[in-house]
């Protein structure tokens, strides 16, 4: 078996992997990078690549995978869920991307008809190679792959979170035996605050900006995050209107079809039967002038209706943008995170509403990430790749590895093939 890494590597965006087997060329995942402009992973040309294996739907996953069927159809492997959702995401990248994209909706409509829907839990034998998908917790549908072919036996957890949440399940960490591990380290020098603490501030603070007049506005991945935030606020007894706007409707019906899939399918449905549906602009110019929350992509406020309602509602000191998403550098979000103003219409825009931080991070942090070593040193793991996380973040996370673990662990470079 023989891996080659696209990206993602000492960086977060572009996540691909080329598996090389005897008989089949496997890729795992294929996304973008979303900072200051979209960058796609090293080159692979489609007739390289027998299969396909997609762990979630984010665009840093999924964003690039349009551009293998330009010319050509491959077989897709991912949950049902999963697919759902990346047409959504990929349907509006196109719709909104301010770049040049080599790719239309015809190629996402040849994708999807390209998917086989695959349950987690459940092997799929292929020439020779042996495909699981493992629940990764980290999005609803997200999966991590387990592979093996030739006796080798590999792990890619792709984005991985082991802690229970609000709206989904934690990840599987009860690995078969694993020869090669490839893994994340998003936030390995981060720990994160505990879940049920970290709600009831959220909350709290929630309830204190809008019993003063004022409007939250918390801008939050369409895909989970905004869901997470309706059903937290529910759950905490939050008794102020809440609305929800942009793809985070449109995903929270697709997640209604998938009931299962979550953590608590009553909560869900009390708490987004609770929320109210913006659905135009006049709705939207209401939400801002009464007080209450309002959760809206995008996260990073690249794009999306947060992006206006973050010019509006930041102009005003008793009002408030709370972010609970990761910041990509070179995101409005980093900008305003970091120096406290708003990139709008080229623009530098000062803002007097307070700008707060809540860690609801859909990834591992430190003492979970150590966890998942602990499980990969149990089954006499040889090696860990280790990749999708800021320089500092994978080289803590690889020594790690090494020092406390007594794992093998490298962070790998981009375009270079590694023979198993």
């Amino acid at each position: 078996m023989k891996i080659t890494f696209l990206g993602a590597s000492s960086e977060v965006g572009r996540s691909s992997v080329l598996v090389q087997t005897e008989r089949k060329r496997i890729l795992l995942d294929f996304g973008v990078m979303l900072d200051h402009d979209i960058r796609f992973p090293s080159y692979v040309s489609p007739k390289d690549v027998d299969q396909i294996v997609l762990t979630h739907a984010h665009l840093d996953h999924s964003g690039a995978i349009p551009v293998l069927f330009i010319r050509r159809e491959i077989p897709l492997m991912t949950t049902k869920l999963t697919s759902e959702l990346a047409n959504v995401l990929i349907a509006d990248f196109i719709k909104v991307s301010g770049y040049y994209l080599p790719f239309e909706t015809l190629e996402i409509d040849r994708m999807l008809q390209s998917t086989v829907h695959c349950g987690l839990g459940r092997t799929v034998q292929l020439d020779g190679v042996e495909i699981t998908l493992l629940d990764a917790g980290h999005i609803p549908g997200s999966a991590q792959i387990y592979l093996e072919s030739g006796g080798e036996r590999l792990l890619y957890t792709g984005d991985i979170n082991t802690t229970q949440t609000r709206l989904i399940r934690p990840a599987e960490t009860n690995y078969p035996d694993v020869d090669y591990a490839i893994m994340e380290s998003t936030y390995a020098t981060v720990e994160h605050t505990e879940r049920s603490l970290l709600e009831k501030q959220f909350t709290e603070r929630a309830r204190e900006v809008v019993e003063g007049g004022g409007t939250v506005l918390v801008p939050a991945f369409g895909v989970g995050r905004s869901q997470e935030i309706v059903c937290v606020l529910y759950k905490n007894g939050f008794p102020h209107p809440v609305c929800i706007d942009g793809m985070a409707e449109r995903v929270g019906k697709i997640l209604h079809g998938n009931l299962d899939q979550l953590a608590d399918p009553e909560l869900y449905r009390r708490a987004m039967g609770n929320a109210h549906r913006i659905n135009n602009w006049k709705e939207r110019k209401q939400a801002i002038s009464r007080p209450g929350v309002i959760v809206s992509p995008a996260g990073m406020l690249k794009g999306g209706p947060a992006s206006f309602y973050s010019e509006k509602i930041s102009q005003v000191p008793r009002n408030a943008i709370f972010l609970v998403s990761y910041q990509i550098p070179g995101t409005p979000g980093r900008l305003l995170l970091e120096k406290n103003v708003l990139a709008v219409r080229g623009r530098l825009l000062k803002v007097n509403a307070r700008v707060e931080n809540y860690d609801f991070s859909s990834h591992c942090g430190k003492k979970e990430l150590h966890g998942v070593l602990k499980e990969l040193s149990r089954r006499a793991t040889r090696k860990v790749f280790i990749v999708h996380g800021e320089h500092e973040s994978s080289l803590a996370l690889a020594e790690a590895a090494k020092q406390d673990f007594g794992l093998e662990a490298e962070i790998p470079e981009v375009g270079r093939e590694y023979a198993l």
